[in-house]
């Protein structure tokens, strides 16, 4: 199939702006593979979550991250292994601290060259931007339980979900400010991204997804900051949670009428559009309908 080239896939660093105290978010501003970068301070440490695709990007994330620092301790985190969000941590080897949780930490080492050959091939100005890329080896791992980051005056907290977007997905939590960062677990404004590559990747699990972010929902944070899409309230975790039991709902009842998967994709792809046709990223609704066929239950 043949897709539109994508656009230059640059971190827009001088957009950045607070949404509370010390915390800062460089938007994706609208442009695929961009997230949402946040820079997050206290008196003693500031800590980034999340690179951008490739050392470029990554470099002008670092360099704001220590003009904003000015002297303090710097950390990094990343949400997923996905190359967007991960693939420029390398560049701030022995700038940061670069922590992740255990399961992050293996799926950058046995699933992120896959991953760097398939982004290499997404088109001439992606593979450029990942020109020179070192997959990092994460300098601090921790367990399943999580991680408090004391920056001075100001915790974050570090929060493996469990399995949904990727195995090894974490939310990142600023609770003075009421700030949540979600990773792809959540987007705005897009069909859920279902990275559904059978045989070579089913990592997925909209079933663990759907968990996770009826979890989150329940949780009372003020504000949402999502892999991609813009800054927004608590509405767009009920949102999302919403959005992947339409989908369960709606691929599991045709797949016990006996409905061919192609058949179902075609059906479940028209309707979800229907009801949603502001949104963008309507590719991933095939591959979602794929992932939740694989795990009906029964």
């Amino acid at each position: 199939m043949d897709h539109e080239p994508l656009p230059d896939p640059a971190v827009p660093v001088a957009d950045a702006r607070e949404i509370a105290p010390d915390l800062l978010v460089v938007p994706d501003g609208g442009v695929p593979l961009v997230p949402n970068i946040g820079v997050i301070g206290g008196t003693e440490a500031v800590l980034v979550v999340d690179t951008g695709l490739g050392p470029a990007n990554a470099e002008q994330v670092l360099a704001l991250a220590a003009e904003v620092a000015g002297g303090r301790r710097l950390y990094l985190t990343t949400t997923h292994f996905h190359p967007e969000h991960a693939f420029g941590a390398s560049v701030f080897a022995g700038s940061a601290t670069y922590l992740v949780n255990r399961t992050q930490a293996e799926e950058l080492r046995t699933r992120g060259p896959g991953y760097l050959e398939m982004f290499r091939g997404l088109g001439e100005t992606v593979a450029r931007r990942l020109d020179g890329v070192v997959l990092p080896t994460p300098d601090q791992v921790y367990g399943d339980d999580g991680h408090e980051l004391d920056l001075g005056g100001r915790s974050v907290r570090l929060r493996p979900t469990g399995r949904g977007h990727t195995r090894g997905d974490q939310v990142v939590e600023v609770p003075d400010a009421g700030v949540l960062f979600t990773g792809d677990l959540a987007e705005n404004g897009q069909f859920a991204i279902f990275p559904w590559f059978p045989p070579h990747d089913t990592e997925v699990s909209g079933v663990g997804w759907l968990a996770v972010l009826e979890r989150l929902a329940a949780a009372g944070h003020r504000t949402v900051v999502p892999g991609h899409g813009a800054v927004a309230g608590p509405e767009l975790l009920a949102e999302v949670r919403d959005y992947l039991r339409e989908l369960r709902d709606e691929t599991w009842r045709r797949c016990r009428a006996g409905r061919g998967e192609a058949e179902t994709v075609a059906e479940v792809r028209a309707l979800l559009i229907g009801r949603h046709p502001e949104w963008t990223g309507r590719e991933w609704i095939g591959p979602g309908v794929g992932c939740l066929c694989a795990e009906l239950p029964g």
